[in-house]
C-alpha cells in the first residue's frame, strides 16, 4: 500500500513516537522512509543541530531504505513556513504517507500557537498519520 513514507522529526518525544510508527508501517509494507527536519532559513547555525537530530532518528530505524533531508523554513512565516517546507518535501519526494507528531494543544494555546500538523492536513495531498502523545 505505502511505498514512500516521510516522517517529520524535531527531537521531541512525540517525534520519536511518530518515527516508531513510520518504521512499523515501512516494515509492514517494505517501504522507504525519508526523515525530515526543518530549520530556520535565517539561522544557519541550526543546521548542525538539525543534522544531529536527523542522524539520531536515522540510527533508530531498522528500515532498509532510509534517507534524511534537512529543510529550511522561511522564518517570517512562522509555523506556516515550517508546514510549507514539509509540504513541498512531501510533494518533491512523492511520499504516499506523511507521519507527524501532534502535541494536542487546546484552547488559547492552540489559538495563539497553532499547529504545524493542522496546517499540513490542509496543505498535503498525501495520506497523513497524526501521532498523539501516549
Amino acid at each position: 500500500m505505502y511505498k514512500q513514507i516521510m516522517v517529520a522529526v524535531d527531537g521531541s518525544e512525540i517525534a520519536k513516537q511518530a518515527l516508531a510508527e513510520a518504521v512499523n508501517i515501512a516494515n509492514t509494507y517494505n517501504a522507504a522512509i525519508c526523515i525530515v527536519h526543518c530549520i530556520s532559513s535565517e539561522n544557519e547555525s541550526d543546521a548542525g543541530k538539525g543534522k544531529e537530530i536527523l542522524e539520531q532518528a536515522k540510527s533508530e530505524t531498522d528500515v532498509l531504505s532510509v534517507e534524511t533531508r534537512l529543510l529550511k523554513a522561511d522564518v517570517e512565516y512562522g509555523l506556516s513556513g515550517i508546514a510549507e517546507a514539509i509540504a513541498a518535501a512531501v510533494y518533491d519526494w512523492k511520499a504516499d504517507l506523511l507521519v507527524v507528531g501532534t502535541s494536542n494543544r487546546r484552547g488559547l494555546e492552540r489559538f495563539y500557537l497553532g499547529s504545524v500538523a493542522e496546517q499540513l492536513v490542509a496543505k498535503v495531498d498525501s495520506s497523513i498519520l497524526l501521532v498523539r502523545p501516549k
